[in-house]
Order: C-alpha cells, then sequence, then structure tokens
C-alpha cells in the first residue's frame, strides 16, 4: 500500500475528475473537427449500399446517423462550459455521450449486419470492409474517452462474429473452406484494431502527460517570474531612498554650499558624484525595464511638437555633453511646426540615451548633431556623432538587455546595456521605430521615426480647446 500524503490532498481527489474533463472535451473537440469527414463517409456508404441492396434501409440508416450527429454537435457546443467542479453536470454528460455512441453503433452494425444477411455464404465483402472503416476510425479518433471507443470497438467486434459466425453455422464447413478463412481472418483484424486503439491510447496518455508536466513547469516559472519582479521593483526602491540622500550630500558639496572642498578631496567627491548618478540611472533603467514586463509602464500621450522636443532634449543633456569634452549642435531641418502624438518625457528619456551614447563613444573634442527633419508622412529625430562606430553584425546587441558590444572602448565607456532596449520599447509603443547607420572609425547616427499628426487632427485638437475654453470662460 501507498500512503497519502495529507500535504496533497487535491492530487488523490481532483485530479481524476479533471483528467476525465480533459478527456470529454478533447474528445468531443476531436469529434467536432471530423464532423464533414464523417457525413461524406456515411453518404458515401448510403449510396454504394443503396445503389446495390435496399435504398428505403439505406436512407433510414443515414436518418438515424443523421440525428445521432446532431445530438453529437450539441454535445460538443456543451462541453466547453463545463467547470472541474460541475460534478453532476461531467457525469451526465459522460452519460449523454455514452448513450449517443451505443446508438450511432448500434445503427451502424445493424445496418452492417443487415447488408450481410442479403448477401449469399461468403460475399460479405462490403458489410466487413464498413465495420472495419468503422472500428479503425474509432480506433483513431475516439481515444479521447476510452469508454467510447471501448463500446463501439466491442459492438464492432460483436457484429463481425455475427457475420461470420452465421456462415459457419449455417454451412457447417470443413476447417480447409474459406469460410473459416474468413472467420480466422476476422478475428485476426479484430486484433489489429485492438492494436491500434491501445497505440493510440497511449500516445494521448503520453502527451497529455507531457501537456500537465509543461503546465506545472509554466505555473513554477510564473510564480519565480513574479517573485523576481517584486524582489527587483522592492530592491530598486529600497535603493532608491538612501541614494537620493548621498547624491543629494554631494551635489552640496560640490556646489561649495558647504564650504569650500580641500583639493585633495575633489577628485573623490567628484568621483563618487559620478558613480552616485551613474547607480541612479541603472536603478531607473531597472525599474523601467520591470515596468515594461509587467505591462505596468505608464504613458501621458499628448500632441508634441518637435522642434521645441530636440531643443529641450539638447538643453537637458549639455552639461553631460560638455563634461565628455564634446560639443552638440542643433540641426533642425525644414520650416513650419511638425507634432506628434506621444509622452513627452519619455521620448525625452530616449534622446538622453542617444545623446549620452553619442557623448560616450566620441573622441574628445569631437562634435554631436542632433536634428529632426520630415521623412514622407513621419519625422524623423536623429543624432549624430563623429565617434568609433559600431561593427557590423551588432545590431542585435544595441538594442538587446543587459547587452553590450564587445570591444574595449564599449567596455571603458561602461553603461547597463539597458538604455536602447528601453528607447526600443518606448518608441515602438508609440507606432515608430529606432535603428541607426554608422561606419566604424567614422561616427554613427542613431534615429526614430514617429507618425506625424495630420492637419486635420491639429485642427480637431485646436476646436477640442477652443470648445473647453468657452464652456469654461461661460461658467
Amino acid at each position: 500500500m501507498t500512503a497519502i500524503d495529507p500535504a496533497q490532498p487535491d492530487r488523490s481527489t481532483g485530479e481524476p475528475e479533471n483528467r476525465l474533463l480533459q478527456n470529454i472535451k478533447d474528445y468531443t473537440a476531436m469529434s467536432f473537427a471530423l464532423l464533414w469527414q464523417r457525413q461524406a463517409i456515411f453518404l458515401a456508404t448510403t449510396i454504394l449500399t443503396g445503389f446495390f441492396f435496399d435504398p428505403v434501409n439505406a436512407l433510414l440508416f443515414y436518418g438515424v446517423i443523421l440525428i445521432c450527429e446532431v445530438q453529437d454537435l450539441m454535445l460538443a457546443k456543451r462541453v466547453p462550459r463545463l467547470g472541474p467542479d460541475q460534478h453532476k453536470a461531467i457525469a451526465m454528460m459522460v452519460a449523454w455521450i455514452l448513450l449517443n455512441t451505443i446508438l450511432s453503433s448500434t445503427a451502424i452494425c445493424l445496418y452492417a449486419v443487415s447488408v450481410a444477411f442479403k448477401q449469399p455464404v461468403g460475399g460479405h465483402f462490403t458489410p466487413l470492409f464498413f465495420l472495419f472503416a468503422a472500428a479503425l476510425f474509432a480506433a483513431m479518433n475516439n481515444h479521447q474517452f476510452v469508454w467510447a471507443m471501448s463500446v463501439r470497438l466491442a459492438m464492432y467486434g460483436v457484429s463481425f462474429m455475427v457475420i461470420v459466425v452465421k456462415d459457419i453455422w449455417v454451412e457447417r464447413p470443413e476447417l480447409s473452406s474459406d469460410l473459416w478463412l474468413q472467420f480466422f481472418t476476422v478475428i485476426f483484424v479484430m486484433y489489429f484494431l485492438i492494436d491500434c486503439s491501445l497505440v493510440f491510447l497511449k500516445l494521448y496518455r503520453k502527451n497529455l502527460e507531457q501537456l500537465e508536466k509543461l503546465k506545472e513547469e509554466h505555473e513554477r516559472t510564473k510564480a519565480a517570474y513574479i517573485a523576481k519582479s517584486q524582489f527587483i521593483s522592492t530592491v530598486s526602491h529600497e535603493l532608491r531612498t538612501p541614494l537620493t540622500s548621498i547624491k543629494g550630500s554631494l551635489d552640496l558639496l560640490n556646489t561649495g554650499a558647504l564650504g569650500e572642498i580641500p583639493e585633495p578631496m575633489q577628485n573623490l567627491v567628484l568621483l563618487a558624484s559620478k558613480n552616485s548618478e551613474r547607480l541612479a540611472s541603472l536603478i531607473n533603467d531597472v525599474l523601467d525595464i520591470q515596468k515594461m514586463e509587467a505591462g505596468e509602464m505608464n504613458y501621458r500621450e499628448r500632441k508634441i511638437e518637435v522642434h521645441e522636443l530636440v531643443r529641450e532634449a539638447i538643453s537637458c543633456n549639455l552639461g553631460y555633453v560638455s563634461a565628455h569634452n564634446v560639443e552638440i549642435t542643433e540641426d533642425i531641418r525644414g520650416s513650419g511646426n511638425v507634432y506628434v502624438r506621444a509622452d513627452a518625457m519619455r521620448l525625452l528619456q530616449v534622446l538622453a540615451n542617444m545623446i549620452s551614447n553619442a557623448a560616450k563613444f566620441s573622441r574628445e573634442g569631437g562634435e554631436i548633431t542632433a536634428g529632426c527633419e520630415r521623412v514622407g508622412k513621419n519625422v524623423r529625430i536623429f543624432v549624430k556623432d563623429q565617434g568609433i562606430g559600431i561593427p557590423k553584425g551588432s545590431r542585435e546587441k544595441v538594442f538587446d538587455r543587459f547587452s553590450q558590444i564587445d570591444s574595449s572602448d564599449e567596455r571603458h565607456a561602461g553603461g547597463t546595456g539597458l538604455g536602447m532596449h528601453i528607447s526600443k520599447e518606448i518608441v515602438e509603443h508609440f507606432g515608430g521605430i529606432i535603428d541607426y547607420k554608422s561606419v566604424l572609425g567614422k561616427g554613427t547616427e542613431f534615429f526614430i521615426e514617429l507618425p506625424m499628426l495630420e492637419s486635420k487632427a491639429i485642427e480637431t485638437n485646436k476646436q477640442l480647446r477652443t470648445l473647453k475654453t468657452g464652456v469654461v470662460s461661460s461658467r
């Protein structure tokens, strides 16, 4: 006897019922999927036997089969709505399926036997073949629900024996006669059908077990992912609080608000300040990745003027660029305002990543160009540098998470390997693309393209604002 683990009561009670419900669902789904194939077989059988034997019996047989098929269709539509806890409903569904199986199998068996009885002794190729085809079809397609398959095979086996044994009983032939050959052939065919049904049944159960293991593994993976996300979020927030205080204190020291820093300490304070900024950037990137994976990234979409956006990005990153002894210039092409619909803060984050990368990989005294231009119905925002360039075949590494290009210059420049991946997610959220062009040793141009707001949409927004202003004024 095997001991029952009290910590896992569900595995001994709920699992068999869940497996039975899954079997029924698979069985009815297969039944529904093969509906027209079965109809073609039954119709061909009716026409063939009706022409050569009795058309009235053929039509009666087809009528009964149609009733059974309609009932199967109704059952197949009801089964997906069943839940594991609906024990009575599941039991009733099993009873209805078995009842309908018995009815349809009885119709097939009686019709095959009736056709055989109208033929001369030993000449039963057609009804025996029909029974063989029906039994093989059941073995191949009804193995999901063992009870239904067993009922069909048992009834078809009895019909086989009735046809061949009747001839032997009537003729009483010698053992060397063809009637005995037919009898032993039927025995072999029945063994073959049973063997086929067992093979299909074992394959189905093996696949079902593998599917259950995959589901369990998926649940474990999902639980681990949730735990990982919660851990990252908690740790990141806990790190951010003391880091803010540290960074604020270092900024006060650097500004001289607390007095002049002794010369031997200046380099150490400056290094600490730079590393605190780098750590803050890393924490923000990790939090953004976690939000994106959880689908919790918030966007405040509104109409944005692109020229102003580019100028603001240059202004916000001027200090970072100057710290790398690089100049940044503006290159806004075309006249007139250009609008896109996006989140201004998130687009500034993207441009900050592009400008900071350009500054890090530019040579000392180099120049960065940030600008925009119209490209068809899109607007392109670009950042060019005259730096070291990007090797060919590195596109996936550039936009992948925690990935950096394997070169000494990249390692010297540092970085989290998250910035461009986050930028790609943000730009694609607004229906745009992000890409780059680069020549090794000569420089790189990163650019994003976003769909421009059409003039009609802009006019509609202006009218809505005017209308809202009028309503407020009247109040």
